[in-house]
């Protein structure tokens, strides 16, 4: 069944009040899963609920929880969780709009960020997925519309017993939350720059109208990335210059490396945007190119011809007057001279370098 558009879902939410929980994805799966990782030093476990009144215990644990959230249409569920945890209902609002940019907001005793991770598909297409993160007390919420593998090694490292994160506040949970996410910005800037070398390759070589199809998907892509990526740069200045109490010092000193990261992947995004502007010129260059040479070798094939054709036209009327017509010699006489004519053109073109 086909999606509908951005324009038909944002239509849901007209003349709704301000803080209603309305669900803006594209997935019907009415399924839920909640994970809940604890940790704690030397202690750490997972549990699976399919309740969400089941993570209202890890709220005033003395442990760091990652209350994981997968599925985002539960809208009854999330209001629950968002009463309890005493989250404002607009952030609520924001957290299931999957069209929201990506942005942070902090408040008194939590902040809310929004991202979009971005990964490739099995046929190396861009897909984007809507992520949100709560950092509370002692528990950072994550949201996602489905379950997503970018997460998988920062799990790993919790339930690692040398895992370093498992000494650490939820502070530090919340920034390897976001690092996870924009370490995977790389992986995809690289694969897209990869598409852009091929292409140029192929508009070198082979230039074809299939060729004009895919530059334009990748452009499309590549606006789509800046849209969901170019905003992580401010959100990132925003968390290392804040004065929060949940983020402390040290933490900050991470999240200026998520801020450097964030500068480098702004500047390789506008590398590779103007990379792909460059690529429709470059066919149509290349094609021009391809054009005039082949107008260069009818053009030297009608120089060669004319002359000739123009003797041919004259022997070829029907007078008895024409010099050599009479002769039994005249045929060989007038070939030898057209080719002797052919041979010089040839000569010619090939001393001006045009052959």
């Amino acid at each position: 069944m086909k999606a509908p558009s951005k324009h038909r879902r944002a239509k849901h939410t007209l003349g709704n009040a301000p803080g209603t929980i309305k669900y803006m994805g594209n997935r019907a799966d009415d399924s839920q899963h909640i994970s809940v990782t604890d940790y704690k030093d030397n202690y750490a476990d997972i549990q699976f609920f399919t309740s969400i009144e089941k993570v209202f215990q890890y709220r005033d644990s003395d442990t760091v929880s990652l209350i994981d959230i997968q599925g985002l249409n539960k809208e009854k569920e999330i209001e629950k969780l968002g009463m309890y945890f005493q989250i404002n209902p607009l952030v609520l609002e924001d957290l299931v709009n999957t069209n929201q940019r990506p942005k942070v907001d902090e408040y008194e005793d939590y902040i809310f960020c929004v991202l979009k991770s971005i990964a490739l598909n099995d046929s190396n297409k861009v897909i984007t997925e809507h992520v949100a993160i709560i950092l509370c007390r002692n528990a950072v919420l994550l949201f996602q519309e489905v379950e997503n593998p970018v997460f998988d090694g920062l799990r790993r490292r919790i339930l690692s017993k040398h895992g370093r994160i498992r000494y650490r506040e939820c502070d530090y949970l919340y920034f390897a939350l976001i690092d996870a996410i924009i370490d995977q910005y790389f992986v995809v800037l690289d694969e897209i720059t990869d598409r852009i070398e091929y292409l140029e390759e192929q508009l070198y070589s082979h230039p074809s109208p299939r060729l004009v199809n895919e530059i334009q998907n990748l452009r499309k892509e590549i606006i789509d990335l800046r849209k969901n990526i170019l905003p992580v740069r401010e959100i990132s200045a925003r968390l290392v210059n804040t004065e929060h109490k949940l983020i402390g010092d040290d933490t900050k000193l991470f999240l200026g490396d998520v801020h450097d990261h964030s500068v480098q992947i702004h500047e390789t995004l506008e590398v590779i945007r103007e990379m792909s502007m460059s690529l429709m010129e470059m066919y149509m260059s290349t094609v021009t190119i391809k054009m005039n040479e082949i107008m260069k070798v009818l053009t030297i094939m009608t120089s060669i011809f004319i002359p000739l054709t123009f003797i041919t036209g004259i022997y070829g009327m029907n007078f008895h007057q024409i010099p050599g017509l009479q002769s039994p010699y005249g045929f060989y006489i007038v070939s030898g001279v057209m080719f002797l004519i052919l041979i010089l053109l040839l000569i010619f073109f090939k001393a001006k370098r045009w052959i």
